[in-house]
């Protein structure tokens, strides 16, 4: 492919055009190391225009509940059979604390998600445990943000309750969830997902799902894990598929959207074997990573605006370039993080606000903490820490 193709693609990005799918491709196919710096400087001139240059930053905290699941994807070191070794199902009182933890911190939200425990079927259905651990926390801590339980979760309750996706998203948004993580996502390929997740709901109900809660008020985020056995066409598949449903949220008025992609490299110093031996590595390769961080800007920055590296998978420094190839936001700190971590991933765990500010002020540009929903949070609006506990005791965890 030429370097005069290239230039064409990229001016009609300028221009403000949606890339085709095979333009798509040709970007992603790119090896010479002055087109790939092209691409970049696209990618980044494209970010200031669509999401200004200010980099974005969350506080909030994980809570992974449980690693007990029934499902047994190929790229996954976190999951465990019940009496396992090192299997957990937290009770509503370590949740709490773990909640208290994270207040005490100065969080704004708490991202929850989990192995699909069929334990959790109490009394012969699955919902009423979800709604439990999200009162929970609402109930001491109503201003926080539940960024909870992904579409995997929402299926998988649906499922054992005989309930519809509509049904389980509405009974989340009345129990006080107010955004849905887009992952489950892996590939939006189901060739690709019968070898990575081959027991996790298919590509047309990950979609019908995301869809589903944008339709009923609930916002989503959105995923890829990349960097394993999927294609380049895959790969743009995938973004196309992003693309194609905030297209029809935006022109049908839904009341939601997605609010942001993050790009998920695979890690699989854990993984289990078949899965890493396909591969033939253990961590990302940083260059292919940044190549897709940019084409994805390129791709979808016209629909989804916000866009955000992992740290936990590319180190902090990954995550620090990421932010000359497209990113504008480099998350939150996440304060504990068990899936990635037992994968083998090397970017640590938790983060500091102040390890975050530096990192962003290290590339000569400003930083400002937003909520989970991208809107800044000068000091005057962030979560009272001494209101919200006031009368509570903590601890370290």
């Amino acid at each position: 492919m030429t370097t005069k193709t290239v230039d064409a693609i990229l001016n009609r990005a300028f221009a403000g055009c949606d890339l085709s799918k095979e333009e798509g491709v040709v970007l992603l196919k790119q090896t010479d190391p002055a087109i790939k710096t092209a691409i970049q400087e696209t990618s980044d001139q494209l970010r200031l225009n669509q999401a200004g240059d200010i980099v974005t930053y969350v506080v909030n905290r994980n809570i992974n509940f449980t690693n007990i699941c029934e499902q047994h994807c190929s790229f996954c070191a976190f999951r465990r059979d019940d009496g396992e070794d090192g299997a957990f199902w937290l009770d509503s009182a370590q949740i709490l604390e773990k909640a208290t933890d994270a207040v005490r911190r100065n969080a704004t939200e708490i991202c929850m998600q989990g192995g699909l425990n069929l334990q959790a079927k109490l009394n012969g259905a699955s919902l009423p445990y979800y709604l439990r651990v999200v009162k929970t926390i609402k109930e001491e801590f109503p201003q926080l943000h539940m960024h909870a339980f992904s579409p995997q979760e929402v299926q998988f309750i649906a499922r054992e309750d005989k309930l519809s996706y509509a049904d389980v998203i509405a009974a989340f948004l009345d129990a006080g969830v107010d955004s849905m993580p887009g992952t489950a996502a892996e590939v939006l390929d189901d060739e690709v997902r019968r070898v990575l997740c081959p027991e996790k709901l298919d590509t047309a109900t990950w979609l019908e799902i995301v869809g589903t809660a944008h339709k009923l008020g609930m916002p989503t985020t959105s995923t890829m894990l990349s960097g394993h056995i999927e294609t380049p066409e895959q790969q743009i598949d995938h973004l196309e598929k992003l693309r194609s449903l905030q297209q029809t949220a935006l022109e049908k008025g839904y009341p939601a959207r997605i609010t942001e992609f993050i790009l998920l490299p695979f890690v699989g110093q854990e993984a289990p074997k078949p899965l890493r031996r396909r591969v033939g590595r253990d961590q990302p390769i940083l260059e292919d990573a940044l190549l897709l961080t940019a084409v994805a800007r390129i791709f979808l920055g016209n629909w989804i605006s916000n866009h955000q590296p992992s740290w936990v998978k590319l180190g902090l420094a990954g995550a620090k370039e990421a932010l000359r190839w497209g990113c504008n936001d480099i998350g939150g700190t996440l304060m504990e993080e068990h899936i990635t971590s037992m994968a083998g991933a090397q970017g640590g765990t938790c983060m500091s606000v102040e390890t975050l500010q530096e990192t962003i002020s290290g590339l000569g540009r400003p930083y400002q903490q937003r909520d989970t929903l991208y809107r800044y949070l000068p000091m005057s609006d962030r979560f009272p820490r001494s209101q919200a506990l006031a009368g509570k005791e903590t601890r370290e965890l």
